[in-house]
């Protein structure tokens, strides 16, 4: 048994960890993919995803290798490495792009409460972030058997939603992939790949379980083909209602509502709770970790639950008020764009360059511990 738990730790939680912190309300609601992929047409977008899940799987290859070679278990460490002295850029790009990304989690957390039960918004978004707050609280053990439940449940949910659909909507759902593939694709999919990425830096806490370069490997390469899997499967189920679908605000809810199948639409936005669930409290756990580290480091003792649930309540209530403020289309369309520039500069770029450069300068060095804390 300890020997599966292992083989689990090793491979797949990483991929699980990686797509729940890309996941997010507007993957798991498909806002995201009526952005960035449906403009594209579903040919189009299917080619889009492709590129995502490459530059997915190299970018966590070249993360993993790199964070056990020199031993780092957070962000912060990975990126002194990476930029050096500049590495401070990235934390202030996180933590804006965090507020950003939470925001996002907030409105589509209120978006389904709305949708559901009538809820105004507000009570939606503060569900999720007592939610969150209770996982990121207990460190890491709560957090990795948060990616590991969830995920099982998300994966079940988005291949019954691809059976339903493609039982009840075959018809129009090929008629759609008839559509020429439509300019755009490669960009659209870079722009997504891009900002999503930084998923890799921040589960470096559940890369503790590696036990060396290979297993970094084997995770990188898988961590693509998970994270986009889910994605892959509900853009087919989408394009059933190609074009109009890409202009709602909520294509789940709209698809949903058109299998008429009331059971199953209150278990998938269950299931979407729960990706926002997972994928808010991996944001959080990043920041928990880089101060409980450094607060180990300076005060030699260990960061207390409380401290840590009063850093989760300070960032979701900031991320509460932006999404109150602007709303989950225009946070998508607007923000992440200019979040996915910033982060290829300061993650991508370098990582391509300079990971590269010092993997292969260091090729034949013995890489620390992986199990090291």
């Amino acid at each position: 048994m300890e020997s599966g738990s292992n083989w689990f730790r090793r491979f797949l939680l990483p991929g699980f960890a990686f797509k729940a912190v890309v996941i997010g309300g507007g993957y798991a609601t498909g806002r995201e993919l009526a952005t960035f992929f449906m403009p594209s047409g579903p040919a189009g977008g299917i080619l889009g995803m492709l590129v995502v899940t490459a530059i997915w799987s190299l970018v966590c290859v070249l993360t993993f290798l790199i964070a056990v070679r020199v031993g780092a278990r957070d962000y912060r460490a990975f990126f002194v490495h990476l930029l050096g002295p500049l590495w401070p850029a990235f934390e202030i790009a996180f933590v804006l792009g965090m507020i950003l990304i939470l925001a996002v989690f907030a409105a589509a957390a209120g978006a389904i409460g709305h949708a559901l039960f009538g809820w105004p918004s507000m009570i939606g978004a503060l569900l999720l972030a007592g939610s969150i707050t209770v996982f990121a609280t207990f460190g890491n053990e709560s957090v990795e058997q948060l990616f590991k439940y969830v995920s099982f449940f998300l994966y079940a949910t988005y291949a019954v939603f691809l059976f339903l659909a493609l039982t009840r909507f075959s018809g129009p759902i090929a008629k759609a992939f008839e559509v020429p593939v439509q300019p755009g694709w490669f960009s659209g999919g870079l722009t997504y790949a891009g900002y999503n990425a930084v998923g890799a830096v921040l589960i470096l806490p559940v890369l503790r379980h590696l036990r060396g370069s290979r297993d970094a490997l084997a995770a990188g390469l898988l961590s693509g083909p998970l994270a986009m899997l889910p994605a892959i499967l509900f853009f087919v189920a989408m394009c059933a209602f190609y074009p109009q679908i890409a202009n709602e605000t909520l294509p789940s809810d709209y698809l949903l509502a058109r299998l008429d199948f009331p059971a199953f639409r209150y278990v998938f936005q269950i299931m979407i709770f729960a990706a926002l669930l997972e994928s808010g409290t991996g944001q959080v756990h990043a920041i928990n970790q880089r101060i409980a580290l450094a607060y180990a480091k300076r005060r030699g003792t260990e960061l207390s639950n409380k401290a840590r649930a009063a850093v989760t309540v300070g960032i979701l209530l900031g991320a509460i008020v932006v999404a109150d403020r602007i709303g989950l289309v225009a946070l998508i369309a607007d923000g992440y764009r200019w979040l996915a520039i910033a982060f290829i500069a300061i993650f991508i770029f370098p990582l391509l360059t300079v990971g590269i450069w010092r993997l292969r300068r260091d090729h034949g060095g013995s890489p620390q511990a992986a199990t090291a804390q």
